[in-house]
């Protein structure tokens, strides 16, 4: 079909020289101009290009903006935008007149470009289209929101807009989200309920299940599930998706399946989407099971998928299955593993305890390991224990990114997990040589459809007198049930005591004593953390889990652990 569009193109064109109209007759320069723009073969836009610019000013000057629009619109889509803003130069610099189209294809260039964005703002406002069309300020807000980052100037055209629609709301909730602002990006959604009459389409679905996702609050994403249902939206393919997403991420792997099953059609992002849910779960059987599953089903796994395997692979200490999956990749898939794979299989190494071979694969790779492949390795080597190989590693890292907090602080637990207590102390003196400080940990927790954050250490929340009093209790029953606080990843050069005062307080403990305090039934407490949880916080949930019969899902930084009755899902290997 594009080889006989084109051989029409080339037909069309020749006509028009051999007649002479090309340089005469706008009309069919038109439609030549259309007619290389329709069609999606690589070399049409080229040629569409060169057509503009052997024809002569008088040519140009005649054809209208739908015909720039058109070509520019097609230049923003392809691997050249910058084509687009060449062309718009050339169509401002004959006297062509832009229209409410033509910026929106403009920015999204600028948005992939990452430049030319606030020049293009200051001629949109020179030449009035921000203070009436709509659709040039959504454009506005979802550039500035996406590229530069500068929520407060999409913020701003936003509360300045007189009359705003449904894109108006969902590029400004995509704004929030994309920056990390998830609380705002959910009030914005319930300020559109209560004050428009504007009913949520797909997009801004899609747009709110993300942000729920990354809070990690599983009541409020139930909560928009129904509102999915109750609108009568369909359980598209993004929608579905994204839920399968909401509830993975939320901690209710169940559920997630459950919607995987309801849907009428499925793509690689639905089972990529739950196989890297059931892997962060810990049920990496079942994962392995749905990447089989999505192979006979005729689609084809992509990179993401591969890791998503990769990853239930290393949680479960499949190691043979681990390696089949890689070699597959190129051996049956054709495809050059990328170096996210190259990670998962150093961590699936490294959790099975063969670190020297985890090195030397590092050291063979094809691809230039970077600070993230070598800092899995470190973790591994603090889980075993090995300071030699757990040194020459930090030394490698070193290089690469000297300031991360996170390898100081592994580095610091390999040594307090064998008592070298000089050797940690010259850590935390190299810490502040370096000036690198140690991020607190945080962990949200859902109350009542209410996010509460705790930090490590912070006594900031109004409750916080209550909680100390719960904690302590919970400590002294744990203790009698055997409990003995882990202090060899404490960083500071402290005394016993003290070091079991500042386990006390790390964030998910605080979480916990929090849901304890606020709800006496038997729901499951749910906890997100930022970091990875250690080794003292992961000792005492599990007995805490059996001796006041809670179930408990802390989210950390690499995957989920569902605590009950004293065990935990990844039986202690995470």
């Amino acid at each position: 079909m594009i080889l006989l569009m084109n051989h029409h193109v080339y037909k069309l064109h020749a006509r028009l020289i051999k007649t002479g109209l090309l340089h005469t007759d706008p009309l069919h320069l038109r439609e030549l101009l259309l007619i290389s723009c329709a069609t999606s073969a690589p070399e049409s836009l080229p040629y569409a290009r060169s057509i503009i610019f052997d024809c002569s000013i008088s040519s140009l000057s005649s054809l209208d903006t739908f015909t720039w629009n058109t070509i520019i619109r097609a230049y923003s889509n392809s691997s050249s935008p910058s084509e687009s803003l060449t062309l718009f130069s050339q169509m401002h610099r004959i006297g062509i007149s832009p229209d409410h189209f033509t910026f929106p294809f403009l920015l999204k260039s600028c948005s992939r470009l990452r430049r030319g964005g606030q020049q293009l703002h200051s001629l949109i406002l020179k030449l009035g289209f921000v203070d009436y069309d709509i659709f040039v300020q959504n454009s506005l807000i979802h550039f500035y929101g996406s590229s530069y980052k500068s929520v407060d100037s999409a913020l701003k055209l936003f509360d300045e807009m007189p009359v705003k629609d449904l894109v108006s709301w969902s590029s400004m909730i995509a704004c929030f989200t994309n920056n990390g602002f998830y609380d705002e990006a959910l009030s914005l959604f319930r300020e559109m309920q209560l004050r428009t009459n504007l009913k949520p389409d797909e997009v801004t679905m899609v747009i709110v299940l993300s942000a729920v996702s990354s809070l990690g609050a599983l009541e409020l994403g139930r909560w928009v599930h129904l509102f999915i249902e109750e609108n009568r939206l369909n359980l598209t393919v993004s929608m579905g998706t994204a839920l399968i997403d909401m509830y993975s991420r939320c901690g209710s792997i169940e559920e997630a399946i459950k919607v995987f099953d309801k849907m009428p059609k499925r793509n690689v992002f639905t089972w990529t989407a739950l196989i890297g849910g059931l892997a962060v779960h810990g049920r990496s059987k079942e994962a392995l099971r749905m990447f089989y599953e999505l192979n006979k089903s005729g689609l084809k796994p992509d990179s993401v998928t591969f890791v998503g395997v990769l990853v239930a692979c290393s949680h479960g200490g499949l190691l043979e299955d681990g390696w089949k999956v890689f070699e597959s990749i190129k051996n049956e898939y054709c495809m050059e593993p990328r170096l996210e794979h190259y990670g998962c299989m150093v961590d699936l190494l490294g959790r099975a305890g063969l670190l020297n071979e985890a090195y030397q694969f590092i050291e063979k790779m094809p691809i230039e390991p970077n600070s993230i492949v070598w800092r899995t390795l470190l973790g591994a080597c603090v889980n075993y224990g090995d300071i030699e190989l757990a040194k020459q590693v930090n030394e490698k890292i070193s290089v690469l990114d000297p300031y991360h907090d996170g390898d100081h602080v592994l580095l610091s637990n390999v040594y307090g997990g064998v008592n070298r207590w000089i050797e940690k102390a010259s850590v935390r003196n190299s810490m502040r040589e370096k000036r690198v400080v140690k991020n607190p940990g945080w962990s949200l927790i859902e109350v009542d459809q209410v996010i509460h954050e705790f930090v490590a250490g912070d006594d900031s929340h109004p409750r916080f007198e209550e909680i100390r009093e719960v904690m302590g209790t919970a400590i002294e029953r744990l203790k009698l049930a055997g409990y003995a606080p882990d202090t060899s990843s404490v960083l500071f050069d402290i005394e016993d005591e003290e070091k079991e005062r500042n386990l006390s307080y790390h964030s998910e403990k605080l979480a916990v004593a929090f849901a304890l305090l606020s709800h006496n039934d038997r729901k499951t407490i749910r906890v997100m953390k930022n970091l990875r949880i250690c080794r003292d916080c992961h000792c005492f949930m599990k007995l805490f889990s059996e001796v006041f019969e809670r179930d408990i899902i802390v989210r950390d930084r690499n995957r989920f652990h569902h605590f009950s009755k004293g065990l935990c899902s990844c039986r202690d290997y995470w």
